[in-house]
């Protein structure tokens, strides 16, 4: 199949479009490169893209509309999954403006191009922490998600309600994602695993927030998109809902967890690290973050229902395979 790919040199959009192109499907990446972290890493996972004949690419930024839908319509996309945006939690309270035009003004053109261009499926990438303020565990699709912490969270919320319209009016099939913690080897730099793993090799100390008393419910990326190429086919249709489904009554649109469903404490997953790089961190203890959450847990049931049983890669198993590409990538620069 030809599948559109936004947000391609993404960490999470990198390993998507090297598993759909193992699988034998056409994939068309866009992403814009901006410099929210280092444009070389970004650079790197493209260029590894590049060298597959199945692969091609547009440096197209969502929120240029005429570009965009040029764009969009020469793809001419089976399946899109959109993953382009500006991610982080922390660094939304600095730079509200850029969540604002990625998340919300980019949403929104890419949804008015697919309009006119319309997919078999639109997938649409969202996060665990829409569910915010909620105390409920695990964290179920049907669970109110109206208390978001971070300005992060309520521009995901509003890409969701704005998929969930188009899905109404236009009758275009969507599947908001929902993802838990995803790490693994080409990860950001503003992540934890990358952050820490930097800071131990450098024997600098590690910032701790919620002095080592927080809960994730981390994903390895391998398994994130087995699950994402795994959904390609499982396109919502408005009245056939499986038990427990969170399919819309008005809507081909359906909301999906992406989980290990199996929480490990902070301190914890800082202790593999450092028994996968041989040496023990300097903790600096820091207090909760301004928009953090104290735990997350996805209830994997409607996944599962959909997928089958899940690959779930055990954390030391995921954590070594980090460890092996940090190691070679500082290597090289």
């Amino acid at each position: 199949m030809k599948v559109l790919v936004t947000g391609a040199a993404g960490f999470i959009g990198f390993h998507l479009s090297r598993k759909l192109i193992a699988q034998g499907h056409e994939v068309i990446g866009l992403d814009a490169l901006t410099n929210y972290y280092d444009p070389a890493l970004k650079q790197t996972r493209l260029d590894i893209l590049l060298e597959q004949p199945a692969f091609r690419f547009g440096k197209i930024d969502l929120t240029q509309m005429d570009a965009l839908e040029d764009f969009v319509g020469a793809a001419g996309a089976e399946i899109v999954y959109h993953l382009g945006a500006q991610p982080g939690v922390r660094y939304s309270i600095e730079n509200p403006a850029s969540y604002i035009q990625s998340n919300i003004v980019g949403t929104a053109n890419l949804l008015e191009a697919l309009r006119r261009h319309q997919p078999q499926h639109l997938v649409f990438a969202s996060t665990s922490s829409i569910y915010g303020g909620n105390k409920t565990m695990p964290y179920a699709e049907g669970d109110r998600a109206d208390s978001p912490l971070s300005l992060y969270a309520a521009t995901k919320k509003s890409g969701e309600a704005l998929v969930h319209s188009y899905a109404h009016l236009w009758s275009i099939p969507s599947t908001c994602v929902r993802f838990f913690t995803v790490y693994g080897p080409y990860g950001r730099p503003d992540m934890a695993l990358l952050k820490f793993a930097t800071a131990i090799a450098k024997g600098e100390p590690i910032d701790v927030y919620g002095n080592g008393r927080m809960r994730r419910d981390f994903t390895y990326v391998d398994d994130l998109v087995g699950v994402l190429a795994a959904i390609m086919t499982r396109v919502p249709v408005t009245g056939e809902p499986l038990e427990g489904d969170s399919l819309s009554a008005v809507a081909p649109f359906r909301l999906l967890n992406i989980g290990g469903g199996h929480p490990v404490e902070l301190m914890d997953f800082i202790a593999s690290l450092e028994r996968a790089m041989g040496t023990k961190a300097e903790l600096n203890m820091l207090p909760m973050q301004p928009g953090d959450v104290v735990a997350t847990e996805a209830d994997t049931d409607l996944l599962k229902a959909l997928v089958g049983d899940l690959q779930t890669t055990p954390l030391d198993e995921g954590i070594d395979r980090f460890v092996a590409w940090f190691r070679d990538y500082s290597r090289g620069n």
